[in-house]
């Protein structure tokens, strides 16, 4: 009887021999001590190997003595990858990517010799990608990870040349074609979940979200202001960012910034032109010191010795992930406290669902397409093709209809 992807051969107990033991087409196959995590790697892998390769068993590798193990590759590329993933000092978001996509293949192949890694490996790497609910774009990116370090390791005579020209041949999942979850199209936020999280929010938070809104940056660029990138010697202000998502292909990304948006950054240009616009510190210290304005009670002498976290540890700066986490937590608190508001709704109801930050762009790109043109959004978003434009740029279907009936 064929297996179903819910039903998979499993891991059993042989109780005579102490042993783990799994069945694939017919033939028992001992994974070590039961229950051991050993065994139960050794599972996982055979496992998935076995669903890469069409239900079939595959040959095993004998381990050698003294073979350089795929672990050991994984080390060593990431004391690379910590020096070339690196921008001021800190390790950049394609660092973590890298980290995360090797776990999965230090899981499954570890202890096994590079020597002997192979295109089905890479697939049942794949494979348990699928089995974690990642989505295809993140699967096929962190398989794109795994190449490069076999690239890596082929560059520095890690590697044999016959493993990674072998595992280029592994192609990413395509559109339909897997069991890989798809992620569909990023949206712009409704205007009525922004207004919602804006009094669960600090100042500084609610001012770079009006800040998207109006010039369409990206939140890296956004949480990175500071004065002295801002040229505001013209009626028309420049923003520099220092770093931006092309910059690795020469291009300049000039934001410009209109009244509006002068209006929003006024009262958080500081004396210190170097520092960051936006500081978590300054929120965390408004935020303590409006809950002392509002305390009813004196504080007791247990309380006022009691060791709090300094606010100087939260940072002088906003990162991209603090900056999406900020606003999750508002989104969670607008939605309770509108379900409070209605106690009878259902706890299937989602009054305030969760939006990051990077919808605010597709918002800005809207708007700009729609009242200005696509060209003209395509300049102001810093994109090189009008292509691109597109995919943030919402369709305005009122516009469409306008003109159709006019027309059609």
């Amino acid at each position: 009887m064929p297996y179903s992807s819910q039903h998979l051969p499993a891991y059993r107990h042989h109780k005579s021999r102490g042993l783990g033991v799994v069945t694939l087409n017919g033939k028992d196959i001992y994974l070590g001590p039961y229950n051991s995590e050993q065994s139960r790697r050794k599972y996982d892998r055979l496992i998935q190997e076995w669903l890469a390769s069409g239900r079939t068993i595959t040959s095993q590798s004998p381990v050698e003595e003294g073979q350089f193990s795929v672990a050991e590759l994984i080390l060593a590329y990431l004391d690379h990858a910590r020096v070339f993933y690196r921008r001021d000092g800190e390790a950049t978001s394609h660092f973590h990517n890298v980290e995360d996509a090797l776990s999965y293949l230090k899981d499954l192949y570890g202890l096994e010799p590079v020597a002997c890694f192979s295109p089905l490996r890479l697939k049942a790497v794949q494979q348990q990608m699928i089995g974690k609910k990642l989505s295809r774009s993140t699967i096929n990116k962190y398989v794109g990870c795994l190449k490069r370090m076999f690239r890596w390791g082929t560059e520095n005579e890690l590697v044999p040349p016959t493993v990674f020209h072998g595992l280029q041949a592994v192609g990413g999942l395509r559109k339909g074609r897997s069991d890989a979850k798809e992620n569909g199209p990023v949206k712009p936020v409704p205007e009525q979940y922004v207004e919602a999280v804006k009094p669960y929010l600090s100042k500084q938070v609610n001012a770079m979200i009006q800040l998207q809104l109006v010039t369409g940056m990206r939140p890296g660029e956004v949480v990175a202001m500071r004065g002295v990138d801002i040229d505001r010697s013209a009626a028309l202000w420049i923003y520099t960012p220092v770093h931006h998502k092309t910059e690795h292909h020469g291009h300049v990304r000039p934001v410009y910034l209109g009244p509006t948006a002068q209006e929003i950054l006024t009262p958080f240009l500081v004396t210190d032109s170097s520092a960051y616009l936006f500081s978590p510190m300054e929120a965390m210290a408004s935020y303590h010191a409006e809950r002392r304005r509002l305390r009813k009670t004196k504080i007791t002498p247990s309380q006022a010795k009691r060791k709090r976290r300094p606010v100087s540890t939260v940072g002088n700066r906003y990162t991209t992930e603090s900056y999406r986490r900020a606003i999750a937590r508002a989104c969670k608190q607008a939605d309770l406290a509108a379900r409070q508001a209605i106690a009878e709704a259902s706890p299937e109801v989602v009054f305030v669902p969760q939006w990051h930050p990077h919808q605010l762009r597709h918002n800005a790109a809207t708007r700009l397409r729609r009242e200005y043109g696509l060209d003209a959004a395509r300049v102001v978003l810093g994109h090189r093709s009008a292509a691109v434009t597109e995919v943030y740029a919402e369709v305005d279907h009122a516009k469409a209809q306008e003109v159709m009936s006019k027309a059609g």
